[in-house]
């Protein structure tokens, strides 16, 4: 668990800057310089001498000696990463890095200084949602909307389990990234996380792969494999898209999840595995199941657990968060990053998302191509089923401004 120390001396929003990392599982103590360690409502680690990231206001640091003076406070809680953010209301968002990235300057937007931009309830604010995915690991998962929160509590309480869950949700809702959140959340993290596509694999060669095959079991098997089973043995195993795996395979996946126990094709002895199963649908299994495609017995044997994610249209106000993670994903520097204007976010916070996160990540993707100068506005904003429109009217806007360019 990742403990962020925040300096609140001068810092704009350093309560909403923890609360934003507490709804993604973060731990987090405020300070103040003058008065020692300062919790205010916000649930702190057990230790305070110690923190994995440091965060403090560029006015803190030069009253408190420079850059090298809070670089020396990080060292001496022993922060790995260290976070300085300016927030003198008058400039554009932009982020610097030094130190191989391990120090960040991050200025932010003018707009995100502002009431009501500053209250804890206003998940937008995208300069300090970005701040919390720039200070955490791929382990944390970007939710701000109530509903996401008590899923996510649940999840992690699942996760201190070993009981198999079943997650059902529409496609595209992030159903393994929930998986992996409670791999990483849970006493298997130290032990491989192993995810199989079941819809992608074909239908001969699935019960192979699940369970392994000796040397020359079939056509074609010149070397032995011990299957993804065997592979995630101590840790974790998704089975994505378990609906689609044929009936034949199921008794047999079902006598594996009761017995622990796996036979490799061509082999006759039965081999002990410990994995801890999760598998996902975007299928009503109870008409899976009344119509015949699914085992009831298996259907059951996995339901113990069952978690349901929601299209992004119902949890509005997950969208900027996750935009934060998917945009650093596919900038090859922090220090490329955009801004995402006002304009852009609300752009994006109205539309309904029927193709939820993917949909998301492929319009985030288009602005990253068309903004200009690091800054993407509404225009940058094109959703499928209307972007050769909007691409006209884009090439249009480049256009007419291009004169103003010029002078």
């Amino acid at each position: 668990m990742t403990l962020v120390a925040i300096e609140k001396t001068d810092l704009i929003g350093a309560e909403q800057l923890a609360a934003f990392l507490e709804r993604r599982m973060a731990d987090v103590i405020l300070r103040d310089a003058s008065n020692g360690p300062h919790k205010e409502g916000v649930k702190a680690a057990p230790s305070t001498n110690t923190a994995d990231a440091y965060v403090c206001s560029k006015a803190y640091a030069e009253s408190s000696g420079g850059v090298s003076a809070v670089v020396e406070t990080a060292r001496g809680l022993k922060a790995s990463r260290v976070l300085i953010i300016a927030n003198n209301g008058d400039g554009d968002f932009s982020i610097r890095t030094e130190m191989n990235g391990n120090l960040i300057h991050l200025n932010m937007a003018a707009t995100d200084c502002i009431e009501p931009f500053l209250s804890p309830e206003y998940p937008s604010n995208y300069s300090l949602q970005m701040a919390c995915t720039l200070l955490l690991d791929d382990d944390y998962v970007a939710v701000a909307d109530q509903k996401s929160l008590e899923l996510m509590a649940l999840a992690r309480r699942v996760s201190k389990t070993d009981v198999t869950v079943f997650m059902n949700g529409p496609t595209g809702t992030g159903k393994e990234v929930m998986a992996r959140f409670i791999h990483n959340h849970s006493g298997r993290r130290d032990a491989p996380f192993v995810a199989v596509n079941c819809a992608a694999i074909p239908e001969n060669m699935l019960e192979a792969i699940l369970f392994g095959h000796e040397k020359g079991a079939f056509t074609g098997a010149s070397t032995a494999n011990k299957g993804i089973f065997r592979a995630a043995d101590g840790g974790t195993l998704l089975l994505d898209e378990i609906s689609e795996m044929p009936l034949g395979l199921q008794a047999k996946l079902l006598r594996a999840l009761q017995e622990k126990k796996v036979t490799p094709l061509g082999s006759q002895r039965e081999l002990d595995v410990d994995v801890r199963v999760i598998a996902t649908t975007n299928r009503n299994m109870v008409t899976e199941v009344r119509e015949g495609r699914f085992r009831e017995d298996l259907f059951y044997r996995l339901n113990v657990f069952p978690l349901t994610t929601r299209h992004l249209h119902e949890r509005k106000d997950d969208i900027i968060a996750i935009s934060t993670i998917l945009l650093k994903r596919h900038c090859m520097q922090d220090s490329t990053l955009p801004a995402l204007h006002a304009c852009a976010a609300e752009t994006l916070m109205a539309y309904h998302w029927p193709g939820n996160v993917r949909e998301l990540e492929n319009v985030l993707q288009r602005a990253l191509v068309l903004c200009v100068d690091s800054q993407i506005t509404a225009e940058d904003i094109m959703v499928d089923g209307v972007v050769d429109t909007q691409l006209s009217e884009h090439r249009l806007s480049l256009t007419d401004r291009q004169p103003e360019l010029r002078t």
